[in-house]
């Protein structure tokens, strides 16, 4: 095959010329990036051929690293899996193929970041050219005789073309040390003493060994093996980058350390952001699943239940086959015992984390809470654990609290925890009409803000064991702030006002006759004149009917203040068949939506009616 010349995108190239011309205050990262793709390789063609035995070969499975003075080159060398033509393409040419705009406005944003942002948005291997002038790729793909060069300078271009046949399959990245007065230091990765040192520090646990001087320069020793008491801070942070490619620290990590029935070590983290592959890829990330150090998988799904896809890490079982496939996982007893030990171990590190370093769970809940939440409905076996580290805000605070610091607050003789779900907005919730019974009572409401809050009200009866507080849900008609010998006296007043009241409750199911189950008055609101009860919440509803869901007909109450000025009038324009009652009814339904949550169903019309109304006030 002749050489044949392609180009990156516009974006990639940007990319690539703000690598090259930028200075960054630590570019020893391009090394542990290509030491972490030359293990990915390695541990890539020994899952090939635990699948298929005839391609195994008789080798070593080793990188190496040399360096050439007088060539002025650097060289990462693997035998691992390889790559192919199209892979070259795939892989190398297209930089950042999920993330290349994300990462160009993170440059921006954080300008002081730039050199830590570049394993977080997949353009690892593009670090290169903040020491190199130019850089080539040979590479045989396992199972082929072709094999392939790629080269690039980083300006916008790169070529492939055959080349000389390699003795085993793998890989071999050679950078070109800059040589220009305007990067003195570039030279620095041409010394022996600097190579040995930042192996050392980002890739000393590298499992597969690393040849320097024709010496093995790193301990292979698996971090997750080794005695807490001995493994510092930074290491873990570097594990985790080279685990993640996350190029922040994490929040905190958990080790793991089971013996028994079932013998397992594992080490967690949990990110202190993020990851960008948690929305772009939701199933990308998640458990390394590790038999006798010796790597099986990335993303092992049957370690770790869906709620907690957010958690990274690695699992090392002593109890498991080598030849093990995903299939079998599913079945395999085993992992259902590490499954269940480590969700444990999560649990209780989470609730030692609430009790001991209250700042740092805040973070982590307002980071992963509402994922976390999803287990309450997905998992009744562990609902309550889940429930018990849950945190919420109130009507009585913007801080955090539990559910167990509310039930120390509730009021003698308060039923159950009052809660409000059904706005993404803190403040919008805040300003709901339902609150306002309560409110006056002194009653403490959480106020509950993520889409799955809805659902866990609406199972929380089947969800909790019977001795725990029961979670009231105030959109409910059922749930009232009054006692029974208010509710008495209220029913004596609405009745008295019915006779008064009945045109004006015909006219609203008449308009509203597919919206409303039910019209009724109130003495439990205060300021606001009418609000929505029953049913999902509208949020709830418009995010499921968006979801392609079919929802069968959501009717609803609407609630009137017999006390506000507004329904006063209406009750009394009603009476007398006043024309202007229909427009009133309708902006007080759309002005109940609003404060649900959601849009009138005709803001355009609305929007009329108001204009209407006001256009009646009168002037000179």
């Amino acid at each position: 095959m002749s050489e044949e010349k392609f180009y990156f995108q516009t974006e990639a190239a940007e990319l690539l010329k703000m690598m090259i011309s930028s200075v960054y205050s630590n570019r020893d990262i391009f090394l542990r990036e290509l030491i972490s793709n030359a293990s990915d390789a390695l541990d890539k063609r020994r899952i090939e051929t635990l699948k298929n035995s005839e391609l195994a070969e008789n080798t070593n499975p080793e990188i190496k690293i040399e360096i050439n003075s007088d060539k002025k080159t650097l060289s990462v060398s693997d035998n691992g899996i390889g790559m192919t033509k199209d892979e070259l393409i795939k892989y190398l040419g297209t930089i950042a193929k999920s993330g290349t705009k994300e990462f160009l406005q993170a440059v921006k944003n954080d300008a002081n970041s730039q050199q830590e942002l570049i394993g977080q948005f997949g353009v690892g291997f593009y670090s290169v050219f903040m020491v190199a002038e130019k850089v080539e790729v040979i590479t045989r793909k396992l199972g082929t005789n072709e094999t392939f060069k790629f080269t690039s300078d980083g300006t916008g271009s790169y070529t492939i073309e055959d080349a000389e046949q390699r003795n085993e399959c793998g890989t071999t990245v050679t950078l070109y040390i800059k040589e220009n007065k305007e990067d003195t230091e570039a030279k620095n990765y041409l010394e022996e003493w600097t190579i040995r040192d930042i192996i050392t520090k980002y890739s000393d646990f590298i499992s597969w060994p690393i040849i320097f001087k024709d010496k093995t320069v790193n301990s292979q020793k698996a971090i997750w093996q080794r005695p807490e008491k001995e493994i510092t801070e930074e290491e873990y942070k570097e594990f985790y980058k080279h685990l993640t490619h996350d190029w922040r620290d994490p929040l905190t990590h958990i080790k793991i350390n089971a013996e028994g029935s079932t013998n397992f070590k594992g080490l967690i983290f949990i990110p202190s952001e993020a990851p960008l592959e948690l929305f772009m890829d939701p199933d990308a990330g998640g458990i390394s699943l590790y038999i006798n150090r010796v790597f099986i998988m990335n993303d092992c799904k049957v370690l770790m239940p869906q709620y907690l896809r957010f958690i990274r890490g690695v699992i090392d079982s002593e109890d498991l086959p080598l030849n093990i496939s995903r299939e079998i996982l599913q079945e395999e007893p085993i992992i259902k015992v590490i499954r269940k030990s480590t969700q444990r171990k999560i649990f209780n590190e989470f609730k030692k984390l609430l009790e001991k370093d209250r700042e740092k769970y805040i973070k982590l809940w307002t980071t992963f809470g509402k994922i976390l939440k999803e287990g309450i409905v997905q998992d009744y076996e562990h609902a309550k654990n889940i429930f018990d580290i849950s945190l919420f805000r109130t009507t009585n605070s913007d801080e955090w609290t539990t559910l167990s610091e509310y039930e120390t607050r509730m009021k003698p003789g308060q039923e159950g925890i009052y809660c409000l779900a059904g706005r993404d907005n803190i403040e919008a919730l805040k300003a709901s009409p339902k609150l306002e019974p309560f409110i006056n009572k002194g009653y403490e409401v959480l106020l509950m803000t993520d889409p799955v809050d809805d659902v866990i009200l609406s199972q929380a009866g089947f969800i909790l064991p019977a001795e725990a507080k029961k979670l009231l849900n105030i959109s409910d008609d059922n749930v009232s702030a009054e006692t029974e010998d208010e509710k008495k006296e209220i029913e004596k007043k609405i009745k008295a006002l019915n006779e008064d009241f009945e045109p004006l409750k015909k006219k609203a199911l008449e308009i509203f006759s597919e919206k409303l189950s039910d019209v009724k008055l109130s003495f439990s609101l205060t300021n606001s004149p009418a609000c929505l009860r029953g049913g999902m919440s509208l949020q709830m509803e418009k995010m499921m009917q968006a979801m392609g869901q079919t929802m069968p007909a959501q009717k609803r109450i609407l609630e009137f203040n017999a006390e506000h000025p507004v329904i006063k009038k209406l009750i009394s324009l009603a009476k007398n068949n006043d024309e202007k009652v229909t427009d009133m009814l309708k902006i007080l339904y759309d002005q109940s939506m609003i404060l649900e949550g959601t849009i009138p169903d005709n803001p355009s019309e609305f929007v009329k009616r108001i204009d209407d109304l006001m256009s009646l006030i009168p002037g000179e």
